[in-house]
């Protein structure tokens, strides 16, 4: 799945947190912004409540049930900044695109 067609299925599936806003950032690979308050998906790269730094290799491993986010965030392969209980909503968003 390419990053555009990530935000497309996140949209379709109103993959966010509502009232907040939560930035996956994917370092080169860019960024998608779910907005809660605009109740949209971007690949904007602004500021958010929280941002979640993963590869985009290991997002697509998260996306697809290979590997658990806490995991991820345990072993560093994800890292979260600003408000950590917005990550620990992740899964609910993870199980939107199942």
């Amino acid at each position: 799945m390419t990053k555009q067609e990530l935000v497309q299925k996140m949209q379709e599936n109103s993959a966010y947190l509502p009232g907040k806003t939560v930035k996956l950032d994917f370092g080169d690979e860019g960024a998608i912004m779910l907005d809660g308050k605009a109740n949209q998906v971007s690949e904007d790269n602004g500021a958010a409540d929280t941002t979640i730094k993963v590869s985009w290799t290991d997002w697509q491993a998260m996306a697809a049930g290979q590997l658990d986010g806490m995991t991820a965030f345990m072993t560093g392969k994800l890292k979260v900044e600003g408000d950590m209980s917005n990550a620990m909503q992740l899964q609910g968003v993870l199980a939107k695109l199942r």
